[in-house]
């Protein structure tokens, strides 16, 4: 009896540590091919989803690579999956011919995935809110889902891949300019890339890419474009021209598996013998061993820098104020020994064990760190306006002043109508963000923590404007009433965008020949796209036709003096 007992306990035992061990016989499993997955958003506390294929003959203990397809406008990550792998939506043959109609639309495709190529990749796209662009939230979704990834799968780090078409293509260049040395290859397809672009093309340096375009696609001229900046300014390129296509040549691209093939070529290298790297954000300042620490935001700053032999580094700077060299596993520095540096010119000599930093000081370079003050422009905390939006954030009306109901409900629509980001969107879908609406008196001190925090009124109608009031650089008049005060300023680690008077969207008087313009405006939200076009303040009379100041920030949060004497001359704000 004693011995069953013992066999019985050992067993039990066994069988409890097998369960908890990860990767485990008795681990839960996912089942092979196109399926399904999501994360959770902590940008509006949602489940976002994603499509992922897993190869027939996965395997725990082997790392893969992996491919992350971003799709097109009015498309969705079920269709993008399909699209990686060359599966187009006509039953019994490979492509529409002229005059046949597709047998099955986008929405009859969706239902279902298709039998997929095996291949030896995981293969993941993201929902990315729909057709809501690569920027802001959606590039956010882009990280949490390959955060998410790592954290369910077996993934080899430099074989990480990113390829997309049409929006998604321009999304494919600004995901790989920005980060590019999160990938080791990338394929934009009839690419339109977003504002801002093209001034990181030589941020590819280091990153072959794959171009494709049909020489009829109305984007035929930016794929172009893209070529040009591209040749000369990364590893290396390829580029495809259909001829006779239209902005349809993922059909081409992607047949057969072709991606897979080409990407197979490439693994990331961490530590490249030159790194050119260009941004005009704290938010992406680091690519490979090179951090960029000081820079005036929104401007495009650069550095060029390369070993010329061992432990001897060449660097050329442009509108950059401080930077930092992570050296530690470069296999042409040797910790310890002397490290030979010429930066614009001036020479340096000096031991170090792995990371070097300079920063310049009456407008020459010395061999110190730049650490930014308390109230400095930094990651998280540098604008523009527009940054509010990229992360969580809650919009806040106003309870104060003794509001009639009629007053108090027109608040509120204004706030809902800002909050909504799918309003006018027509014919291009819904955009899939959910932020909150409440009033004044409903936030909680977890908002404060966790979110950034749009302020709808003045100090007298909104009082969480007026627990801040003390900290504002500036504030309206309660009494102007045809004036607009928009900024965005950081608190409490996150920012807060105070909006006083007219709404910052008040639309333009319209002018002969804005036809076009008109039309554009037709598909978006102008409270989210209008609030792209400001940098950190913005102050206006009855339109925005009628700029009273506009800008930046100083690097210490503090307005410029001559905006602020434009600001002081109407009479209408209080300044700090």
């Amino acid at each position: 009896m004693k011995k069953i007992y013992l066999f019985a306990v050992i067993v039990s035992l066994i069988m409890l540590i097998l369960a908890v061990q990860p990767g485990s016989a008795l681990a839960q499993k996912l089942k092979p091919g196109p399926q399904d997955l999501c994360f959770f958003s902590t940008v509006d506390e949602t489940d976002q989803p994603y499509a992922v294929y897993i190869p027939k003959n996965y395997d725990e203990s082997k790392k893969y690579p992996l491919v992350v397809f971003l799709h097109g406008a009015m498309s969705n990550h079920r269709l993008g999956l399909r699209r990686a792998f060359g599966q187009g939506n006509i039953q019994g043959t490979d492509f529409i011919k002229p005059g046949q109609v597709p047998v099955q639309n986008d929405l009859e495709v969706t239902r279902f995935f298709p039998d997929l190529k095996d291949v030896d990749y995981l293969v993941a796209a993201p929902y990315a809110r729909g057709t809501a662009g690569y920027q802001g939230i959606p590039e956010q979704d882009v990280y949490d889902m390959l955060d998410d990834l790592k954290s369910r799968f077996s993934i080899d780090e430099d074989r990480v891949y990113l390829t997309g078409l049409s929006m998604g293509g321009g999304g494919t260049i600004w995901l790989g300019l920005t980060r590019p040395d999160i990938w080791a290859a990338i394929a934009p397809c009839c690419p339109a890339p977003p504002e801002g672009s093209a001034d990181l093309a030589g941020n590819a340096l280091n990153l072959p890419v794959h171009l494709f375009i049909g020489d009829k696609d109305f984007l035929y001229q930016t794929a172009l474009d893209w070529k040009k900046k591209f040749e000369g300014n990364c590893a290396l390129l390829n580029y495809v021209e259909y001829p006779g296509i239209g902005h349809n040549s993922w059909e081409y691209a992607y047949k057969d598996g072709f991606i897979f093939d080409w990407f197979a070529q490439f693994k990331r290298d961490l530590y490249p013998k030159s790194v050119k790297f260009s941004s005009s954000w704290y938010k992406y300042n680091k690519a490979y061993w090179v951090r960029l620490d000081k820079f005036t935001t929104g401007v495009v700053s650069s550095i060029d820098a390369k070993f010329v032999a061992q432990n001897s580094i060449d660097i050329v700077t442009n509108a950059l104020d401080g930077f930092t060299l992570n050296l530690a596993g470069h296999p042409a520095f040797k910790a310890g020994i002397k490290l030979d540096i010429k930066i614009d010119g001036k020479s340096f000599s000096l031991k170090t064990p792995d990371a070097v930093s300079f920063s310049k000081e009456n407008g020459s370079w010395v061999n110190r760190k730049y650490t930014p003050g308390l109230h400095s422009k930094k990651s998280g905390a540098e604008g523009p306006m527009s940054a509010v939006l990229a992360g969580n954030h809650v919009y806040v009306y106003g309870t104060g002043g003794n509001p009639t109901p009629e007053e108090l409900q027109k608040r509120l629509d204004q706030a809902a109508f800002a909050a909504n980001w799918s309003a006018n969107r027509g014919m291009m879908g819904r955009i899939m963000v959910f932020p909150r609406v409440i009033s004044d008196k409903q936030i909680r001190q977890s908002d404060y923590e966790t979110s950034n925090l749009i302020l709808f009124g003045t100090r007298e109608t909104n009082s969480i404007i007026e627990k801040f009031a003390d900290k504002l650089p500036v504030q309206l008049n309660a009494d102007a009433h045809d004036y607009c005060l928009a900024y965005v300023f950081p608190m409490n680690d996150h920012y807060i965008l105070i909006n006083s008077g007219l709404p910052w969207w008040t639309p333009v008087k319209p002018k002969e020949g804005e036809q076009n313009r008109t039309m554009r405006m037709a598909f978006m939200n102008p409270a989210i796209d209008g609030l792209s076009g400001f940098k950190d303040f913005v102050m206006f009379k009855e339109t925005p036709d009628n700029i009273i100041s506009q800008g930046s920030f100083d690097d210490n949060w503090t307005i410029p003096p001559g905006e602020s004497a434009k600001m002081n001359v109407s009479g209408v704000v209080k300044l700090k």
